[in-house]
């Protein structure tokens, strides 16, 4: 097991306990019934978690929130933090209180944990692909719906960096507007300054293109940030050549930890993916409880 450096968890408390609430409004809408019907109230449990799987670690402040939030009487103690990378066998993590309680955020607790850790090992893998080159790593818009800013953290996690957190954080034109752009009578250069007229001054201004064509005017037309989708290592290396420092170049689109290495050659500034949140492997990862009787 090795530990990581400290990354803060950004995810606001009010934010943090409304995602909770919603999963546990999920889950525990018309109580437990089999809890409620075996568990005396008074027993009391402690137990360990437990990877049964190796990866990257994240999610533990999101486990003891699920934990505090069901029942502040549960203590939920971290033994391995964030980013770590943790083999089958590690315990990360240790549980006691009211045994029902416990029961009851079990689930939760671990399907979070479970899932970010396979976010952020997802991550981890990509950033070591294209270890010793000068480029950025980041997720898509491609996050589960209500749990973006949760997996977005699970990037950070792994070594990635974040992409817009939603769709006021830059201009980034894509193929559907430029189409319907397109039947008014405007090209990629008018998009872009069009943009450039009606959105903040402070945003940044980023296109997609399919091919050179479209890439010259984005470039004559200022753009700050160009996305290069779905184009071959070799094509992305002849746009760096002919952008030549102009714009920043975002590579997208079927990116993975096989090709992004060559694709990091090419010479881009970013890699971006979507696998990371949409087609992760969760960890597998078990709570192990023992029951003290009142």
């Amino acid at each position: 097991m090795n530990e990581a450096a400290f990354i803060p968890f950004p995810v606001l408390d009010s934010e943090l306990a409304r995602i909770i609430d919603n999963a546990l409004a999920e889950d525990l809408a018309m109580g437990d019934v089999t809890t409620d019907s075996l568990i005396h109230p008074l027993w009391r449990a402690s137990g360990s978690m437990l990877m049964k799987s190796r990866g990257v670690l994240a999610g533990m402040p999101v486990a003891a929130a699920v934990f505090r939030r069901l029942d502040p009487a549960i203590t939920f103690t971290v033994l391995v933090p964030d980013g770590a990378s943790v083999e089958e066998r590690d315990v990360i993590g240790t549980v006691e209180g009211p045994a029902a309680s416990i029961l009851k955020a079990e689930r939760l607790a671990l399907n979070f944990v479970q899932r970010l850790s396979g976010v952020a090992t997802e991550t981890a893998k990509l950033i070591e692909a294209v270890r010793g080159f000068p480029v950025r790593v980041t997720e898509t818009r491609k996050t589960t719906p209500g749990l973006r800013a949760l997996e977005k953290y699970a990037v950070r996690v792994g070594g990635g960096h974040n992409h817009r957190q939603n769709l006021s954080d830059g201009v980034l034109i894509k193929d559907n507007h430029l189409e319907a752009l397109a039947l008014a009578g405007y090209g990629v250069a008018d998009a872009v300054r069009m943009a450039r007229e009606r959105a903040p001054h402070t945003v940044k201004v980023e296109v997609e293109v399919e091919n050179f064509e479209q890439l010259d005017q984005a470039v004559a037309a200022g753009a700050d940030w160009i996305l290069l989708d779905n184009m071959s290592p070799a094509m992305m290396a002849d746009a760096v050549k002919r952008v030549a420092g102009r714009a920043k170049l975002e590579a997208s689109g079927g990116i993975t930890v096989q090709n992004a290495r060559a694709v990091a050659e090419a010479g881009v500034d970013l890699i971006s993916s979507g696998s990371f949140t949409h087609s992760y492997k969760a960890l597998d990862i078990s709570l192990e409880l023992s029951y003290q009787l009142a």
